[in-house]
């Protein structure tokens, strides 16, 4: 299926359908001895001077690969439209290789415990967003990250390790370190789970509310009933969601 983005050219009146492919460029960042591939969006025509936010975007395990497309699948078409239309962003989406993952231990049952250095793959991404803050115009105090599944859980893990970068997480259906809550406790986060998962259990986001509620943490959590892995669809196509994660700033704390 060709996803697309309609938009109405204010010349002509006439509306005019893009793709991910267009909407998005082919990037490569070479760091710490590797190459990250990744998708890019910069909001068309932003006003000289003017900072916008940047979106971090973390797919899941099945867009895992070096096609440096699949990791658009899901939830990056809505983010570049939502921004577009409202005041403009740098959406990047990089792609964990096949074999990879986000996040070091990444299994699904037992124990959430992150070892103590991020996963080589991370490191390239944070590399990557110390780029862009140095060669776009992205406002430092306005960068969010979201992920599901697979991703879900990277964001979680990236938050815990960098809690200084980010103004503002959407983790989906992931799971984090209850016992790093402390460290995140003034991230604003806004939770979301399926409540019939069975591909990551709920009880991780659940561990995660609590815990950040112990430390009387900046969380919000939204849990779907009878929903089952897919509760990413949902969230990215919700404006009041979106309206929540563009309007953070990380001076705000």
């Amino acid at each position: 299926m060709i996803r697309i983005m309609t938009l109405v050219s204010l010349s002509t009146g006439i509306a005019c359908a893009q793709t991910i492919q267009e909407l998005t460029t082919a990037e490569q960042f070479k760091s710490r001895g590797g190459t990250l591939l990744y998708r890019q969006h910069i909001t068309p025509d932003i006003p000289k001077g003017k900072r916008v936010p940047l979106v971090l975007f973390l797919h899941g395990m099945g867009e895992r690969g070096d096609d440096n497309i699949s990791q658009t699948k899901h939830g990056v078409l809505p983010l570049i439209k939502y921004a577009d239309a409202n005041g403009g962003a740098v959406i990047i989406a990089p792609q964990c290789p096949k074999d990879d993952f986000w996040k070091r231990n990444n299994e699904n049952g037992g124990s959430q415990a992150r070892p103590n250095d991020p996963s080589a793959i991370m490191l390239r991404v944070l590399a990557l967003i110390e780029e862009k803050k140095k060669t776009l115009p992205v406002d430092p105090n306005r960068i969010y990250i979201t992920g599901l599944s697979m991703g879900g859980h990277g964001t979680w893990d990236v938050i815990q390790r960098r809690p200084s970068v980010f103004a503002a997480a959407i983790p989906i259906c992931g799971g984090g370190d209850p016992t790093k809550a402390s460290a995140i406790k003034n991230i604003p986060i806004w939770i979301f789970h399926g409540d019939a998962d069975a591909t990551v259990a709920v009880t991780y986001s659940r561990e995660m509310e609590a815990a950040l509620k112990k430390y009387k943490g900046n969380v919000r959590y939204t849990e779907y009933p009878k929903v089952e892995h897919d509760s990413w669809t949902r969230t990215y196509a919700d404006t009041e969601v979106l309206d929540w994660l563009f309007s953070q700033k990380r001076s705000q704390r």
